[in-house]
């Protein structure tokens, strides 16, 4: 199934090539995602690509409507993709792939930490784009790598249904972020200790969520998304828990000197992830924490939950937070 479904994508990319070559899109510009630090180096990240000016442009409304928030939406993602364009950022290049995403490994200066900013510059552009990356503090005790979807925002990803209505006709408002998550973040970030978020959500969703992130008081960190082409390649081999495992050991091999927190829900099966994670890293997981967004709890993640309770390391599933805040 899923091979048929990226064949028909693959199909619908090239049909819309042939049928509309000449779709109007505003001025090429670097999209920014939050980058990342090694012990050696400063990893920032983006994507060259223009937008239709003339889509999903709405006036600003206090009650915007489904069908407002719905063309807003859609807007995200009808975007053109530029590819083999030279990106510059502080004294190194490298292009942009065949759907413009680009990385770029900048040295790391010595006792900085934080927020850092770097201005980087693409071919055709008038005006340099903003790239922050985080660098961890020496001071850290651990890690934390949370999900996001029903673990800090409910989206109802179990049910396809519901997961479409609230991704497709919710607005940055509107989002359901809970507030048990928000503070459960906080008390664990502890000023001090870095946040990191995966997610199946695609990478045009990054300024999106990052609103929401910031609307609703969620510690600022780098997200770690999904790519949502239209390659058969890729669309086969991106599946939920490879992703989600790969964006894991990328930000555990990041940071080799500490321990994390993974935090995730009962809905995607995290707990397999989570359980395979503790088997390729021993030591480096010190505790797991799973919402169950609906009340009962599926076989399969019962079985991983068990699973991880055998490997010894400490884990936490309810309906909420609330009694980790209390504790």
């Amino acid at each position: 199934m899923i091979g048929r479904i990226a064949e028909f994508a693959a199909a619908c990319g090239r049909a819309l090539k042939v049928l509309h070559p000449k779709r109007t899109f505003g001025p090429a510009e670097i999209d920014p995602y939050f980058g990342y630090s090694t012990p050696d180096e400063i990893v920032v990240r983006g994507r060259v690509l223009s937008r239709r000016p003339d889509k999903g442009k709405t006036p600003a409304k206090l009650s915007p409507t489904i069908w407002t928030n719905f063309k807003s939406m859609a807007a995200l993602f009808n975007t053109r993709e530029l590819e083999n364009v030279s990106v510059r950022c502080e004294g190194q290049e490298t292009v942009t792939d065949e759907e413009g995403y680009f990385s770029l490994n900048l040295p790391k200066p010595d006792d900085v930490y934080g927020w850092v900013s770097f201005d980087c510059y693409f071919n055709g552009g008038d005006a340099p784009a903003a790239l922050t990356a985080l660098l961890p503090s020496p001071n850290a005790d651990f890690g934390i790598i949370s999900d996001i979807d029903d673990t800090l925002i409910k989206t109802e990803t179990w049910s396809l249904l519901r997961n479409l209505w609230n991704s497709l006709t919710g607005s940055a408002e509107s989002r359901l972020v809970f507030s048990d998550a928000v503070a459960l973040v906080e008390m664990l970030h502890d000023e001090v200790n870095p946040v990191f978020y995966v997610s199946s959500s695609p990478w045009n969703l990054h300024a999106f969520l990052s609103e929401i992130f910031d609307r609703a008081g969620l510690i600022r960190g780098p997200k770690f998304l999904r790519d949502l082409g239209v390659s058969k390649q890729k669309l086969v081999n991106e599946n939920h828990h490879s992703r989600k495992t790969r964006s894991i050991d990328t930000i555990l091999a990041a940071n080799p000197s500490l321990t994390f927190i993974l935090i995730g829900d009962t809905g995607q099966h995290d707990a397999r992830v989570y359980h395979d994670t503790i088997k390729r890293h021993p030591n480096r997981i010190r505790q797991v924490i799973l919402r169950a967004p609906h009340r009962s709890i599926g076989r399969s993640d019962l079985h991983w939950i068990e699973n991880i309770m055998e490997t010894g390391t400490p884990i936490f599933v309810g309906e909420t937070y609330d009694a980790l805040l209390k504790s």
